[in-house]
């Protein structure tokens, strides 16, 4: 017999909530065979089993949340055909005949009588009843019967439940039409919206943050996304609960500030070299590739080879280790519309060019927007870098991802005059675009001249490199 245990989906995720099953008990499932769909407050993913044979006992009920490590199923690895005769027991009197058709989701080994009462389940008024009533197991069984669509999680049930809302009256946006938090605040926005007609109530629109489930909307759509409602206490005051983000975002930041002795460093870079590369290759770039070639890859591509060079940047502390890594797995944080960071990784961009390097950013941080991200994506990572000049910063100290021991900001790049040497060995004033790089770094693992040489190194590949061989 072998353990399932619910997998580490993120260096801050502690528990998750299981949204589906896709084996009951008794199924044969291979490995690396999807086996259930897990929602964080981070992504939402299938995650396959670990090892093949028959699954024997499901632990967690579909939109139960259980905590990281937590045995969540159990399956018989050494008897994928022997095991055949564990489903004999649903099979019990004509019942199992009836079975397919009315209760297609039914995951748990719950009694015949459970799945002979799901015809009569689908009456969708029930449904906001039974999120009121937190134990029962029949009515999670009820709401898997109904579809996927209609499986609610903890967070959800209770908002719901709160609020006096029925569940068939909100459309929903997650997998397979499931109904996410967000969906059920934006409901209960677009419900007050109209009683609420003050300024104050008008001025909240702009401060609530777009939800994952509507990017193709972005804005205009996202009237909240607090994990919880807005507690107005007072005509001058509105006070809104702080996300599970916001909270495990702002515990690994403490943490990180109290583990790493922080430095600081910064370099002035001119972009007029990489500009000319851009100038020239944007059109051709935006009709082969089908998105814009921005100032990053090239940044991105300049630090994976100054890490070569100077590789205890490219390194983990481990108590009173440091532990350098001989691959560059490179962390991109991605901004989730004010609401969060997210930080996917391009595995082994030592090997990578700027194209490949540019494409596999664009295509993590569209996932990363859009909550489609896998665990894998968004854990690991050896070096960080944070695009805060994408929203018009002129000079970042973020902080360290931990284990890591350095953090790049790139901030805005701007137009501006400087001094540049012309051909003749003469100089002249000229208006180039420039833009800051600086990095915070973990004291303990090397001193403020190797990150200058870093830094000063990365500014030399940038300002130097003939970038148009890249492309």
């Amino acid at each position: 017999m072998a353990d399932v245990i619910l997998p580490q989906l993120g260096e801050t995720v502690t528990e998750g909530t299981i949204t589906r099953w896709f084996k009951k008990v008794g199924d044969t499932i291979a490995a690396d065979e999807p086996l259930f769909e897990i929602s964080t407050d981070k992504v939402d993913t299938e995650v396959p089993s670990p090892v093949a044979g028959v699954v024997t006992e499901l632990r967690v009920a579909e939109g139960d949340t259980v905590p990281v490590g937590a045995v969540i199923a159990v399956v018989d690895v050494g008897a994928a055909a022997a095991a055949a005769p564990a489903p004999a027991p649903v099979a019990e009197p004509p019942l199992a005949a009836e079975a397919p058709p009315t209760a297609p989701p039914a995951v748990v080994e719950p009694a015949a009588a459970s799945a002979a009462e799901a015809p009569p389940a689908p009456p969708p008024a029930p449904t906001a009843q039974q999120e009121a009533a937190p134990p029962a197991a029949p009515a999670k069984t009820e709401s898997a019967s109904n579809g996927d669509h209609r499986l609610l999680s903890p967070v959800v049930r209770r908002l719901v439940a709160e609020h006096s809302i029925n569940a068939d009256e909100i459309t929903g946006t997650g997998p397979g039409g499931r109904i996410t938090r967000d969906d059920v605040l934006d409901f209960i926005d677009r419900k007050t919206a109209p009683a609420t007609g003050s300024p104050s109530a008008a001025a909240q629109a702009p401060a609530p943050i777009t939800t994952e489930s509507k990017p193709a909307v972005a804005a205009p759509a996202a009237p909240a996304a607090a994990p919880a409602p807005v507690v107005r206490t007072g005509e001058r005051d509105t006070t809104v609960a702080l996300s599970k983000i916001r909270k495990l975002t702002g515990s690994h930041m403490v943490m990180s500030k109290s583990v790493s002795p922080h430095a600081f460093s910064v370099v002035e870079v001119d972009f007029a070299n990489v500009d000319a590369t851009r100038s020239i290759a944007k059109n051709e770039w935006k009709a082969a590739e089908g998105f814009g070639l921005t100032y990053l890859p090239f940044i991105t591509r300049a630090v994976v080879d100054a890490l070569v060079e100077f590789p205890h940047l490219n390194a983990s502390v481990a108590e009173t280790d440091l532990v350098v890594h001989n691959f560059i797995d490179m962390g991109i944080a991605v901004d989730l519309d004010f609401q969060g960071l997210l930080v996917p990784v391009v595995r082994s961009a030592e090997g990578k060019r700027l194209r490949a390097i540019a494409r596999e950013i664009n295509d993590l941080a569209a996932r990363t927007r859009t909550r489609k991200l896998s665990p894998d994506e968004i854990t690991g990572g050896t070096f960080t870098i944070s695009n805060n000049g994408s929203a018009g910063s002129v000079l970042t100290m973020a902080i360290i991802n931990q284990p890591q021991v350095a953090i790049l900001s790139t901030d805005a790049i701007v137009r501006k005059p400087v001094v540049a040497r012309l051909g003749d060995g003469g100089e002249a004033i000229v208006i180039h675009p420039v833009g800051n790089l600086a990095m915070s770094w973990d004291h303990r693992a090397f001193d403020g001249a190797y990150a200058a040489g870093f830094l000063v190194r990365v500014k030399e590949l940038l300002e130097t490199r003939d970038w148009s061989q890249e492309l």
